[in-house]
C-alpha cells in the first residue's frame, strides 16, 4: 500500500459507489484518506410510459465532488490505480554548495560534557556548605503538640531494628581491603 501513496485511485465501495481521489494516508484497518475526491454512482432512471415492457430502465451515472474524504476500510471492495501521482514542482532556490554537513548542537561542542558535571556530585546525606549541621530546635510556627518532636498520639520509637550497625562501614560479607571495611 505504501507504493500507492499520492497515486490517483479508484476505490469501489460495498454499496456500489466509486470514489476517485489522491490517496494521502492509510492505516492497518485499510482506512483511506483521499484528497480531491469525487463520487460516482449509478442510478436507475424511470421507464417512460410509452417504452415497451421488456426494455430495461435507463441508468444514469451521477458525479459529485467531495474534496477530502476519510474512508472506512470495512466498506472498501476494490482499489485500482487511475493515474500516477502529480509531478512535484522543482524547488527553485539556492543550489547546494560544496559544504560539509556537520551536526549542530545548542552552541556547545559535541564532545564537551555539561558544565554541571565538571565536578563530582555532592553526597545527599550532608547539608550544603554554609548550612548549620543540625536544627537546634523546632522551626518557627510549629504547633504546640510537637514540643517533644512527635505528634500527639504517636508512640515513641522502639529503637534500632535488629542487625542495624550504627557505627558505619560496609555490610557484612564485603571482601577485606574494600574501602571503608576494617582490616
Amino acid at each position: 500500500m505504501v507504493t500507492l501513496l499520492h497515486y490517483r485511485l479508484k476505490v469501489t465501495l460495498n454499496d456500489g459507489r466509486s470514489l476517485v481521489g489522491h490517496m494521502l494516508a492509510y492505516d492497518k484497518h485499510m482506512n483511506f484518506v483521499l484528497a480531491e475526491c469525487e463520487e460516482f454512482r449509478t442510478v436507475k432512471g424511470k421507464k417512460a410510459k410509452t417504452a415497451p415492457a421488456d426494455e430495461p430502465a435507463p441508468t444514469v451515472q451521477q458525479k459529485r465532488t467531495l474534496g477530502l474524504v476519510i474512508l472506512r476500510g470495512e466498506t472498501i471492495v476494490s482499489v485500482s490505480v487511475e493515474g500516477p501521482p502529480p509531478a512535484a514542482p522543482e524547488a527553485k532556490g539556492i543550489p547546494a554548495g560544496p559544504g560539509a554537513g556537520v551536526p549542530a548542537g545548542r552552541g556547545m561542542p559535541l564532545n564537551a560534557g555539561a558544565p554541571a558535571m565538571a565536578a563530582r556530585p555532592m553526597p545527599y546525606a550532608r547539608p550544603p556548605p554554609g548550612f548549620p549541621p543540625g536544627m537546634p530546635g523546632l522551626p518557627p510556627g510549629m504547633p504546640p503538640g510537637f514540643a517533644g518532636g512527635l505528634p500527639p498520639g504517636m508512640p515513641p520509637p522502639m529503637g534500632m531494628p535488629p542487625g542495624f550497625r550504627p557505627q558505619g562501614g560496609p555490610p557484612p560479607g564485603f571482601p577485606p581491603g574494600f574501602p571503608g571495611r576494617p582490616q
